[in-house]
């Protein structure tokens, strides 16, 4: 394969994921993370590691944050916010915490490329991102890539693209982001 013709697959791929998300929706969880103080996030795999990077720029945000998989992660409570990406929307742990959580009545919210799938049914919100995702079977954007790669760039993007929004409709700057980050590297 060409390295010109891969990229440009690629962002056409991309162009036509974001052109079919519901911007709505995105503004409904934008909504969802400024009502919230406490932001628990998780995902797994590649898809985790994209949400990984969502819960850092969060608290860069200003948000009290939590990964769900760290030792240090506190209680869910009733008015906190819990984040979870899945693709598929069944991947078994993630329903195993999702149905936990649910108990605890804290806000869910489900961002995954099958939003028929039962994990979905148990979230207060899902948003769904219409990407070929690993063992998915909506009607997606299709990719020449394997497996999920299409759905874990777009929540790289899509997460950028939350954060950069959440700073221009609030009093929070980049300045003030960029001050929030660790400064003992």
């Amino acid at each position: 394969m060409k390295f010109n013709l891969v990229y440009k697959t690629i962002l056409e791929e991309l162009d036509q994921v974001f052109e079919r998300i519901d911007y709505k929706d995105i503004e409904h969880l934008m909504d969802m993370i400024n009502k919230s103080h406490r932001i628990f996030l998780m995902g797994v795999g590649r898809e985790g590691l994209a949400t990984r990077a969502f819960a850092m720029r969060l608290m860069h945000y200003g948000k009290e944050v939590h990964w769900c998989w760290d030792d240090t992660t506190p209680a869910v409570r009733k008015d906190d916010l819990f984040i979870f990406t899945s693709g598929s929307g069944e991947i078994g742990h993630i329903h195993y915490v999702v149905n936990e959580i649910k108990k605890a009545g804290a806000n869910i919210a489900l961002i995954t490329g099958v939003p028929d799938r039962k994990t979905a049914e148990l979230a207060d919100f899902v948003l769904w991102v219409p990407a070929s995702v690993y063992k998915g079977k909506d009607n997606v954007v299709p990719s020449i890539q394997p497996m999920g790669n299409l759905f874990e760039q777009s929540l790289f993007i899509l997460f950028d693209m939350i954060i950069m929004s959440l700073v221009d409709n609030s009093e929070t700057t980049f300045e003030e982001m960029s001050n929030r980050h660790r400064n003992f590297e």
